[in-house]
């Protein structure tokens, strides 16, 4: 099992879909944000922009290849470029898409989802959750690999992978949008800031 580089970073999950509004698992679906989303995606630029300095600095922007992700990594990029940090251009990592679902796509979530997160069951041609945390420990190491802080943006289940890599509980709902400071703490477990 990959261990994550013990380095901070900044995480945001895109914007809100249609699909997030109803309850639908996307996974892989490329499902685009809604005028919310966009909003969100905004509001966490500014967000970010004013609390430059309160942690360290972002240096830059990885995402995923996802339109949601995508969307909202473009839009923060040109918030925070606008309230004075530098224009960032972003890296896309294939790596850093959300867990593929399989047949549960589209669907309401259900309550598979905890047995998911357990291994003990894996949607037909989906991701497991073990291979999810590999995959998702890779690519956010490749985004702390250089020096400096990067903001990668990203989807909810990625970082449920992630907070098992942190050694914290899993089956917790990122909101959409919420900028989140992420850090090694003096223990095993990882510190998790929320700006709001």
């Amino acid at each position: 099992m990959t261990d994550l580089i013990a380095r901070p970073y900044w995480y945001l999950r895109h914007g809100e879909t249609d699909w997030n509004a109803q309850g639908r698992s996307q996974g892989r679906t490329d499902i685009p944000l809604n005028p919310t989303g966009i909003a969100q995606a905004e509001a966490a630029g500014l967000l970010l922009a004013r609390h430059w300095t309160d942690h360290a600095p972002i240096v830059r922007i990885v995402s995923s290849p996802l339109v949601r992700a995508r969307r909202t990594a473009e839009i923060v990029a040109d918030q925070l470029a606008a309230h004075g940090a530098p224009r960032f251009d972003i890296t896309f990592d294939d790596g850093l898409m959300e867990v593929c679902f399989g047949d549960e796509e589209g669907k309401a979530m259900g309550t598979w989802y905890d047995s998911w997160i357990a291994g003990d069951y894996t949607p037909a041609h989906g991701e497991s959750f073990a291979a999810l945390r590999e995959r998702a420990v890779a690519a956010v190491n490749r985004a702390l690999a250089p020096e400096g802080v990067p903001l990668i943006v990203c989807h909810g289940a990625m970082f449920r992978a992630l907070r098992s890599a942190m050694h914290l509980k899993p089956n917790v709902r990122l909101a959409n949008a919420t900028p989140i400071w992420a850090e090694p703490g003096a223990t095993a477990q990882w510190e998790l800031t929320a700006l709001t």
